[in-house]
């Protein structure tokens, strides 16, 4: 009898991929059959290479009976969509001015190409995302920020019956930040604050705020003051310290939205690192800066190390 040759790989490894999945099995038993919210944006939306791994990492999830919401944005395709167009680019306090004539420019962006290509890379898996926005069964309903910002819309409403039903009907919603406004017109919506409430009115167990930095920093400038977890109290006091960079402010906020409406964690998470999606939900050191509601939902007891710091700012 002939063998062929040996190509399997070496038996060492084989051994540590299974300790790393039987490692897996408590954190997967704790979340099936929950729904987690993630934010996806920055450069693992922008790379290909890392928004296939992140789309792969997410049917994972769902595979092993997550429900996963995913909420996007898509701010370098609007910008470079403006600029073609010959719209100004303008942002105040870190959001897009957006006219009536820029708002098509956001739907067309958001709810078509960004939404389109993203339930595209899920559907490869099997057909098992859909793609919405907040116009689709009145998900959404915002009112204008202020004058000076447009069509920027502050979120008045969450109805989630219809994220809820692609849930039972066992898809993945995708869901585009264009809300429909309280004037019958259409408000572009900031993404971290829109997937913060959603996270709330759906009841999710977690959410992920995926960003290009390795989680929040007192200050961005000395990289000894990443914050590994912090309550729900100490974000609120670091969000009144006014120290933290203009680009964390909105996704501290949303965790703190949707901790205080129920959800029990919530996580920033560097989406450039391969696989931090299984990593902050399926192991015990996870990879970016958790946020609890209260010290019952930590592994270990939250608050000392960030007390110290924000104690020294």
């Amino acid at each position: 009898m002939k063998f062929s040759k040996d190509t399997r790989p070496n038996g060492v490894a084989d051994k540590e991929t299974a300790q790393l999945l039987a490692e897996a099995l408590p954190w997967i038993k704790n979340i099936t059959g929950k729904t987690i919210v993630i934010k996806y944006g920055g450069a693992a939306m922008v790379d290909p290479k890392l928004r296939a791994d992140v789309m792969a990492d997410i049917v994972l999830l769902k595979t092993v009976g997550v429900n996963p919401i995913i909420v996007h944005g898509g701010g370098k395709d609007i910008t470079k969509a403006m600029e073609d167009a010959g719209i100004p680019v303008e942002f105040k306090n870190g959001q897009r001015v957006t006219t009536d004539e820029g708002m098509d420019i956001v739907r067309t962006i958001l709810a078509g190409k960004v939404n389109q290509e993203l339930v595209r890379a899920l559907n490869e898996h099997g057909n098992i995302a859909v793609g919405v926005n907040g116009v689709d069964g009145g998900t959404v309903i915002a009112e204008p920020e202020s004058k000076e910002l447009g069509r920027v819309g502050r979120i008045k409403r969450i109805n989630g019956q219809l994220l809820q039903d692609l849930i039972d009907a066992d898809y993945i919603p995708v869901i585009a930040t264009v809300a429909i406004g309280n004037d019958g017109g259409y408000c572009n919506v900031n993404a971290d604050v829109m997937a913060g409430q959603i996270a709330a009115a759906t009841g999710a167990a977690k959410i992920l705020f995926l960003t290009d930095v390795d989680g929040l920093y007192l200050d961005f400038d000395d990289k000894d003051t990443l914050v590994s977890q912090l309550s729900l109290e100490e974000a609120g006091k670091l969000i009144e310290s006014e120290t933290l960079s203009s680009g964390m402010i909105p996704k501290l906020r949303s965790c703190v939205t949707a901790l205080e409406g129920g959800v029990p964690s919530a996580y920033i998470v560097n989406g450039t690192i391969p696989h931090a999606i299984l990593l902050e939900m399926l192991t015990l050191t996870g990879v970016g800066t958790a946020v609890y509601a209260d010290d019952a939902n930590s592994s270990i007891p939250v608050g000392n190390f960030a007390s110290k710091l924000l104690e020294n700012k």
